[in-house]
Parts: C-alpha cells; sequence; structure tokens
C-alpha cells in the first residue's frame, strides 16, 4: 500500500488525482488540467473524500485564476460542486482570501496536504489510544488513505491501531449506493494487511447485535456548531443501532470538517443524487429518494476525533473551545 500514488497533487500545471470511480478494478492516475474538469472530478466522485476534495479544490482554483477566469466565479463553481462538505468551501475559501490578499493561493493549497497528513496521523494516534481496548471496529464509506493524504480519519484509527502491532479486525459497510466502503475501504484495508470483513448495509444492525463489535467510527462532511454530524447516507442507522446495542459511537474528523456557523443537523443542506446511481433501469412510476449524506444527532456521538484532541459533550462547549484554539 505504500506504492499507491497520492490521492491528489500538484505536477506544476495539473491536479494529480486517483480516478475512484475504476477502483479496485483499476488505479488509474489522471492529470486534471483546468477548472471544468476539476468541478466534474469532484461532482461525478473521481476525487471524493471530504478532505481530499477539499484540497482538490483549492488546487482547482489555483488553474482557474493562472487561466485568467474570475477568482470569485471560480470558487463559486468549485464550492457547489458538492455543498454538503464543508471542507470544500473552507479550503477554497483559503485559497480565494489569499488570492485577493495579493497572495499566491498555490501555497495555501500545497500547505493544506501537507497539513491534512499531519493532521490525520495524530487523529489516528488518539484513537488508537482512545480504543485501547478494541478489537473489532465497525466503519462506513471510506475514509482513509484514498480520502486524505495520508492516513485518513476513521481509517486512520485503524492505520494506528495496526501499526502498534495490535490485532484489529475491521468489519466495513459496502456503503450503497456508489459502495465506497466495498470498492475502496475493504480493497485498501486488504492492501494494507489489516484483517477486513465487508457487510452488505442491511447487515451492519445485526453485526452490532452480535456483540461482537468493540466501537463504531466514521468521518463527517460538516460537523455543526451543535455537535451534529453529517456523514455518508447510512451513518445515523448505524449510530441508532449502536446506541441500542451500548456500543460506543465515535466520528473522526480534522477541525475543517466543524462549521461554527452551522447551528445545527438541521441547517446542513443535503447533496441529493441521481436516480440513475440507485436503478440501473428507470421504472416507469417509480421516484428515487437518493441523499448523499445523513444527519447523525449529537447525542448519539460517543467523542469527535479530531487532532486537537477528543471533543466530548456537551459539543457546543468543547466545539467552540477547539475552534477558538
Amino acid at each position: 500500500m505504500s506504492a499507491l500514488p497520492a490521492s491528489v497533487g500538484w505536477t506544476g500545471d495539473a491536479v494529480r488525482i486517483i480516478d475512484q470511480r475504476l477502483l479496485p478494478g483499476q488505479l488509474s492516475v489522471r492529470d486534471l488540467a483546468t477548472v471544468d474538469e476539476v468541478v466534474d472530478a469532484i461532482a461525478t466522485l473521481a476525487v471524493r473524500g471530504a478532505n481530499v476534495i477539499g484540497s482538490a479544490g483549492a488546487l482547482g482554483f489555483v488553474l482557474g485564476v493562472r487561466a485568467g477566469l474570475d477568482a470569485d466565479d471560480t470558487a463559486a463553481r468549485l464550492i457547489a460542486a458538492r455543498p454538503t462538505a464543508v471542507n470544500l468551501r473552507v479550503a477554497v475559501g483559503l485559497a480565494l482570501d489569499a488570492y485577493h490578499a495579493g497572495r499566491d493561493p498555490l501555497g495555501v493549497a500545497l500547505g493544506l496536504l501537507t497539513a491534512d497528513d499531519e493532521q490525520t496521523r495524530r487523529i489516528g494516534e488518539l484513537g488508537r489510544d482512545e480504543l485501547a481496548g478494541a478489537r473489532v471496529i465497525l466503519t462506513h464509506c471510506n475514509t482513509g488513505r484514498l480520502a486524505t493524504t495520508g492516513w485518513g480519519t476513521a481509517l486512520g484509527v485503524a492505520y494506528a491501531i495496526h501499526e502498534s502491532g495490535r490485532p484489529l479486525t475491521v468489519l466495513a459497510t459496502e456503503t450503497r449506493p456508489l459502495r465506497q466502503g466495498a470498492r475502496l475501504t475493504a480493497w485498501e484495508l486488504a492492501a494494507s494487511g489489516i484483517d477486513v470483513e465487508l457487510l452488505v448495509d442491511s447487515a451492519a444492525a445485526a453485526a452490532l447485535g452480535t456483540g461482537r463489535v468493540d466501537a463504531v467510527i466514521v468521518g463527517a462532511d460538516r460537523i455543526a456548531a451543535n455537535g451534529d454530524t453529517a456523514n455518508k447516507v447510512g451513518t445515523r442507522s448505524l449510530a441508532v443501532a449502536a446506541a441500542r446495542e451500548g456500543v460506543p459511537f465515535y466520528v473522526a474528523a480534522t477541525l475543517n470538517a466543524i462549521d461554527p456557523s452551522t447551528a445545527s443537523g438541521a441547517d446542513i443542506e443535503i447533496e441529493e443524487r441521481s436516480a440513475d446511481e440507485v436503478l440501473d433501469t428507470p421504472i416507469e412510476g417509480v421516484r428515487v429518494w437518493n441523499p448523499a449524506f445523513d444527519v447523525t444527532p449529537a447525542e448519539l456521538i460517543t467523542g469527535i476525533i479530531t487532532e486537537a484532541g477528543i471533543l466530548r459533550a456537551p459539543y457546543s462547549d468543547s466545539i467552540a473551545k477547539a475552534v477558538q484554539a
């Protein structure tokens, strides 16, 4: 797995990504030379993972201003590509601010890549210590090396445990409808030598009911000021089931996933995606609701693992202190 190319990078004149739509069957590296290509890659999930799309968006902004495009319009187009993940808005906003201040936005974008690596390693170490007795953890979607430029957030904890030599099994949900768990998480963990077992989404609650799961740990696309957390659809169901079975439920995310301007989960815009991702063939008279995310209420979350420490309830207080530090 150490030979895996970076999930996102900069060639000098293009944004280099792994096309995650083709995994695990094909490992394809693409160079995106225009803002249009970056926007399309983010919208179609060729590049995905909250942290990675933030970095890709900031680098895409660099392409836009270098091409002479209007800076504010370029930023708005990139942010609109995926509206739920606050990392994209934050990263592009930082690049835009640098541009308007007369500084090179490329330095900001490249700094995000380095910071993500350092921050996710810290998250992994803190999560490893928090879950000192865990031998089986359950996770949802993909939050590892493909979703960040480092170890990852939720999967960063798995990598830290594995590196320490402790025995670990990861139960990975397949994560419908695009199967990021089956295509990406299971492949990534197996390639890294971590014991992984793939579950269909509807089996996750049953697995929790067996008593074999020590903890659930997931990532986040946006965390509201009160701790409500938006993540890949299906996360809320896991949190409800974990609470029923007395299994701790953790969120792992870098601080830039926290949006203090969003008071609660009710204020988070939830991206809805095409029915084509659910139905291979349209069925006359059948409507499809295909939200990309759902919101887990803060009261179902045991702790939020960040690079600044583990935040605990009451989250309004711990989150405010973390983002002001």
